[in-house]
């Protein structure tokens, strides 16, 4: 009997092998957590930012209309808010996950995460370029929606060369963005809720799924 199943177990042996050549496995649980968390504080950061301005103008509308009506100033304080929340989710995921690897003796940087980063960064790169052009012509409502959907297309593309419960969490990015298309004047909120809250879960599921036993 035992002789019957070890072919078997040959085998899952080798599936196992070739599936940790092909992926990324090591992303850790407290990136998505720690990216979740500074996304928050950047959208609180826009929120106080855009009170200030409409206590300041006396405006009345949506954050959208708050950023058309107050000009370039305001416009490029948000993108400077944005840019370092981006670089510090960045910068945290990346040192959870290398201590993840170090721990797994998995290189950080191979041809497997060469090609994970590169279909991660050409959709994000692509829809950077669409929403900074959709920024020029004035359409601000556009700009949280394109974030959501084109960060979620990335996710999708990319989970092929990584755990494959990313792709989930690209779908939710993808369905907030659809939905903040038609509910334009609450892209703050749905900003907050992808990037944000969506985080914060699926790094909490994964933590729970691969890294609670090695705690």
């Amino acid at each position: 009997m035992d002789s019957q199943h070890q072919p078997l177990e040959a085998l899952q042996d080798i599936r196992r092998m070739m599936e940790r050549s092909s992926r990324f496995i090591s992303l850790s649980g407290w990136s998505g957590i720690s990216a979740g968390i500074c996304a928050l504080a950047g959208a609180w950061a826009v929120h106080l930012r855009l009170n200030r301005n409409l206590s300041d103008t006396g405006l009345r509308g949506g954050y959208e209309y708050y950023t058309r009506i107050t000009g370039i100033l305001l416009i490029r304080e948000l993108v400077w808010i944005g840019a370092i929340t981006f670089v510090a989710a960045l910068v945290s995921a990346f040192l959870f996950t290398y201590r993840r690897s170090q721990r797994n003796g998995v290189p950080i940087w191979d041809r497997t995460v060469q090609r994970l980063t590169w279909n991660t960064f050409m959709p994000m790169l692509v829809g950077g370029l669409v929403i900074l052009r959709a920024m020029q012509l004035g359409y601000f409502e556009l700009v949280a929606p394109g974030c959501l959907i084109f960060y979620g297309l990335a996710l999708v593309n990319a989970s092929k060369y990584t755990l494959g419960e990313v792709r989930y969490l690209g779908y939710g990015q993808l369905i907030l963005g659809i939905f903040n298309l038609w509910i334009t004047h609450g892209g703050l909120y749905f900003w907050a809720a992808g990037f944000g809250i969506l985080h914060i879960v699926y790094g909490t599921l994964m933590w729970w799924k691969y890294e609670r036993k090695l705690s």
